[in-house]
Protein backbone atom coordinates (compact mmCIF):
# COMPACT_ATOMS: atom_id res chain seq x y z
CA UNK A 1 0.00 0.00 0.00
CA UNK A 2 1.44 3.37 -0.99
CA UNK A 3 1.65 6.45 1.16
CA UNK A 4 -0.06 9.69 0.19
CA UNK A 5 3.30 11.21 -0.75
CA UNK A 6 4.08 8.23 -3.01
CA UNK A 7 0.67 8.71 -4.63
CA UNK A 8 1.47 12.37 -5.40
CA UNK A 9 4.97 11.56 -6.65
CA UNK A 10 3.63 8.80 -8.91
CA UNK A 11 0.95 11.18 -10.23
CA UNK A 12 3.62 13.71 -11.21
CA UNK A 13 5.89 11.00 -12.70
CA UNK A 14 3.07 10.08 -15.09
CA UNK A 15 2.63 13.71 -16.15
CA UNK A 16 -0.22 14.78 -13.92
CA UNK A 17 -0.10 17.98 -11.92
CA UNK A 18 -1.28 18.62 -8.39
CA UNK A 19 -1.72 21.57 -6.05
CA UNK A 20 -2.79 22.12 -2.46
CA UNK A 21 -6.29 23.63 -2.44
CA UNK A 22 -6.86 23.71 1.33
CA UNK A 23 -4.63 23.26 4.35
CA UNK A 24 -4.57 23.86 8.07
CA UNK A 25 -2.57 22.49 10.99
CA UNK A 26 -4.30 19.11 10.86
CA UNK A 27 -5.04 18.29 7.22
CA UNK A 28 -4.40 19.22 3.60
CA UNK A 29 -6.45 18.61 0.48
CA UNK A 30 -4.65 18.27 -2.83
CA UNK A 31 -6.27 18.62 -6.26
CA UNK A 32 -4.86 16.06 -8.71
CA UNK A 33 -5.26 17.25 -12.31
CA UNK A 34 -4.61 16.00 -15.82
CA UNK A 35 -1.56 17.34 -17.61
CA UNK A 36 -3.58 18.34 -20.72
CA UNK A 37 -5.75 21.20 -19.60
CA UNK A 38 -5.72 20.79 -15.85
CA UNK A 39 -9.06 19.02 -15.42
CA UNK A 40 -9.33 17.74 -11.85
CA UNK A 41 -9.47 13.97 -11.70
CA UNK A 42 -9.52 13.43 -7.96
CA UNK A 43 -8.64 14.94 -4.59
CA UNK A 44 -6.45 13.53 -1.90
CA UNK A 45 -6.84 14.58 1.73
CA UNK A 46 -4.05 13.75 4.14
CA UNK A 47 -3.50 14.07 7.88
CA UNK A 48 0.08 12.70 7.77
CA UNK A 49 2.16 15.24 9.77
CA UNK A 50 5.32 14.67 7.71
CA UNK A 51 3.43 15.13 4.45
CA UNK A 52 1.71 18.27 5.79
CA UNK A 53 5.12 19.79 6.49
CA UNK A 54 6.38 18.80 3.03
CA UNK A 55 3.26 20.17 1.32
CA UNK A 56 3.69 23.51 3.13
CA UNK A 57 7.05 23.79 1.39
CA UNK A 58 5.87 22.28 -1.93
CA UNK A 59 2.27 23.48 -2.53
CA UNK A 60 2.35 22.57 -6.26
CA UNK A 61 3.97 19.85 -8.31
CA UNK A 62 6.82 20.61 -10.64
CA UNK A 63 9.74 22.97 -10.39
CA UNK A 64 9.52 25.82 -7.94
Amino acid sequence: MSTDRETLERWAEFGGVWRVVAADDGAATVSMCRCDGGEEVQRLTTVDPELLTWLAEHPVSGPA
